[in-house]
């Protein structure tokens, strides 16, 4: 891991020993003549074979080193603004960039972003076009390696970025560290591993943080969480040697009374209690967390870029352990809603930690409610790893979040609330069970959802169990957890605040 520092490099180029400098040539009819442009001006020559290589259909990079050290290497990225061009290409391509020079004597990283006319249709600004460079670099130096033994002191680098419009740069360059802090956050959280991250150290770690940012935050014990009624999270979390706890953080940045509700699933491991999981791939379940993660991480950034929105943000924590003490299939629960759950399976968990939770925000009278879970297994089935499943039924707030999902590519895929899915959780014995059939398990889990939520109020769930786990989809997602939703949200309330 590199510690960055990243600035506008400005009008005037002075290179440095141990430097790299990253061009860009977009692919088309003229891009031999481009070339030859790039490599006179830069003073370099190149073979015939690195010539052909690098202007093949299937080239894409060309490496030269210079002997001045003016810079030391030349690297040229080939760009094909084509219909597989996507908002994520830069962002992407310099998080794989950034990995493979993770281990050279590199001092000082130069790129030079392209101009901004050739991708304006695929960008919804200048600003947010860079801002996609600077993201690539620090998802690409992320690294989770605090239990390593040989862990490796942390060279700085110094990256200077070039455009064309060096304050849109500068404004970029701010934006995004403050919106990464919060995104490290997330991740750290949900990389760590279950033994040290039980619900009260989850509930001490965001306070700690999102206090010293600005943040009110209230943790309620297992003692107040009973008073209150919430027996949902009280349920789930008995079977554990680590009590529950309830976090609610207050941030208030605008001085008008509306504001957002963010609601995140909190189990800071699913075993899934006396209907135990399969052990294959059960490490994971240390990340079934990622909710909470995501809710703690978007208010620290908003925090940190001082946003002008007001957000009230909700986490049940428990862990999902089985016991003798443990919850019970055939189990009723009273939840603070006043409505009662039958228990079916217990690891079907989450929903009813997040009974109580949604019904907390419905009576903070907020504008909208999100709510964020790792909660079915259905919903990879559905869309694959890569992709979140999206319910709501206010139209307006999901076309919202699906273009905004397109925009920061964690995207959205909206599936059915019809309400006919609520006889496949209805039970004889209490107001709603918390498991349906095998088949669209992913709806019948959002439709348990909504009973919990006041129907006054626009809300939509995401269903983050793919998305959220390392997969090999992109570069800044194979190795750690990887905190989908955090620049979706962070988008979604700059946005609101416009």
């Amino acid at each position: 891991m590199l510690k960055l520092n990243i600035k506008s490099g400005g009008k005037k180029i002075a290179y440095k020993s141990l430097s790299i400098s990253l061009k860009y040539l977009i692919d088309g009819p003229k891009i031999n003549q481009s070339l030859e442009n790039l490599v006179k001006v830069s003073n370099v020559k190149i073979s015939e074979l690195q010539r052909k290589n690098f202007l093949a259909k299937d080239g894409k990079e060309m490496r030269i080193a210079k002997h001045d050290g003016k810079p030391d290497e030349l690297v040229i990225f080939k760009v094909k603004i084509d219909e597989a061009f996507s908002p994520d290409f830069f962002r992407n391509q310099l998080a794989g960039f950034i990995q493979n020079i993770e281990n050279t004597e590199l001092k000082n990283l130069h790129i030079f972003i392209p101009k901004y006319e050739p991708f304006k249709k695929y960008f919804d600004s200048e600003n947010y076009f860079y801002r996609t460079f600077i993201e690539g670099i620090f998802l690409g130096n992320y690294s989770f390696s605090k239990y390593k033994s040989d862990k490796k002191t942390e060279r700085q680098v110094s990256v200077f970025l070039y455009a064309d419009n060096e304050k849109n740069v500068k404004q970029a360059i701010v934006k995004t560290l403050n919106l990464m802090q919060g995104l490290e956050f997330a991740k750290d959280l949900q990389n760590e591993p279950s033994v040290e991250l039980t619900p009260g150290v989850l509930a001490k770690r965001i306070s700690s943080s999102l206090t010293k940012a600005g943040a009110k935050v209230k943790i309620f014990d297992e003692k107040e969480i009973r008073k209150r009624g919430m027996g949902g999270v009280i349920a789930v979390g008995k079977g554990s040697d680590n009590p529950p706890r309830f976090i609610v953080i207050e941030y208030n940045g605008s001085k008008q009374k509306k504001k957002i509700a963010l609601v995140g699933k909190g189990v800071t491991f699913d075993s899934g209690g006396i209907s135990i999981k399969p052990p294959a791939n059960m490490g994971e379940m240390k990340a079934d967390m990622s909710g909470a993660a995501i809710v703690a991480g978007v208010i620290l950034s908003a925090l940190k870029q001082k946003l002008p929105v007001n957000i009230v943000g909700v986490i049940p924590a428990v862990e999902n352990m089985p016991s003798g003490k443990a919850l019970k299939p055939g189990d009723i629960i009273y939840t603070a809603s006043g409505k009662s759950i039958e228990v079916d399976d217990t690891d079907a968990e989450g929903r009813i930690i997040l009974s109580d939770a949604l019904d907390y925000a419905s009576k903070e009278k907020p504008e909208v409610i999100i709510d964020l879970a790792t909660l079915t297994g259905a919903a990879v089935v559905a869309l694959g790893e890569f992709t979140a499943g999206m319910f709501t039924k206010d139209d307006k707030l999901a076309g919202t979040l699906f273009n905004l999902g397109r925009k920061t590519s964690e995207r959205l895929w909206r599936l059915p609330l019809w309400d006919e899915y609520n006889e496949l959780i209805k039970s004889d014995v209490a107001d709603v069970k918390n498991l349906g059939p095998r088949w669209g398990g992913a709806i019948t889990a959002a439709k348990f959802l909504e009973h919990f939520v006041d129907k006054k109020i626009p809300w939509a769930h995401l269903d983050i169990a793919g998305p959220a786990m390392a997969h090999e989809f992109n570069n800044y997602t194979k190795k750690f957890m990887t905190g989908f939703g955090v620049r979706l949200l962070f988008e979604y309330l700059d946005s609101s605040t416009k």
